[in-house]
């Protein structure tokens, strides 16, 4: 069953998020697998996130890489909320 991830990190600005894509391409991190989908949109307090991963598994992996960058860069993105995900519709 695929898995929702949100993120709503209390200071999360566009430069460090572009900063943090930039850093996880460089670690060949940049489409990890297990992701289906990733979104960032503004919200309060900056960007927020929201992933679809495969298994909490796959996003743990990924959390490896993830988390040092974030660390590095001085922000936080805090516990995500995670929900199981009952359909995705595209387009």
């Amino acid at each position: 069953m695929a898995l929702g991830f949100y993120f709503a990190p209390q200071s999360f600005t566009v430069e460090q998020y572009d900063e943090v894509i930039r850093r996880l391409d460089a670690a060949g991190a940049g489409s990890p697998p297990g992701r289906s989908y990733h979104c960032a949109f503004s919200g309060s307090g900056g960007l927020h996130v929201f992933d679809v991963w495969d298994s909490q598994e796959s996003f743990d992996k990924f959390g490896e890489t993830l988390i040092p960058i974030m660390t590095e860069l001085g922000t936080d993105p805090g516990e995500p909320r995670v929900a199981e995900i009952h359909n995705v519709i595209i387009g």
